[in-house]
């Protein structure tokens, strides 16, 4: 998945998440920064939230069961695969990937998983800490194998 292909499935969502929190137009668009009438611009297809606007969205409503389904559990694990896409960021640990990752391999101390739902792939260390994550499989695996010769 691109940024662009991320941006325009939340378009696509952002009425049915206004929805499941209860809230108007104009109080979701002060929740996002936005005026009320760019929200109802989104919302019939006429605009975007864009890269900024997205990665907002996906933050602001984190919880949201609808993103959730939509991308494979925690709107933000896309947002962070997509925005460090070809960067070496150190992350903070995980929780082990018990709901939405399924384990790939493992190599060496690493383990690399699966989203089960956005299918994008991230490498854990022994102590579940993300040290990258990315769409590209090979990507991943070299970036293990770069850490493994270091290590």
């Amino acid at each position: 998945m691109t940024r662009e292909e991320l941006v325009w499935e939340l378009d696509r969502q952002v009425k049915l998440v206004r929805t499941e929190y209860g809230l108007t137009q104009e109080a979701m668009a002060r929740a996002l920064g936005m005026s009320k009438k760019t929200l109802v611009e989104i919302e019939k297809g006429r605009s975007s939230l864009g890269w900024m606007g997205a990665a907002a969205f996906c933050t602001v409503f984190s919880g949201s069961q609808v993103l959730g389904r939509l991308l494979g559990g925690e709107a933000s694990d896309m947002v962070r695969a997509l925005a460090f896409q070809d960067l070496r960021p150190t992350y903070p640990p995980t929780m082990g990937g018990r709901v939405w990752w399924r384990t790939v391999e493992m190599r060496g101390g690493f383990r690399i998983q699966q989203n089960i739902l956005s299918q994008h792939y991230r490498a854990l260390d022994s102590q579940n800490g993300r040290v990258c994550s990315s769409f590209d499989l090979e990507q991943v695996r070299r970036q293990v194998d770069e850490l493994e010769v270091r290590g």
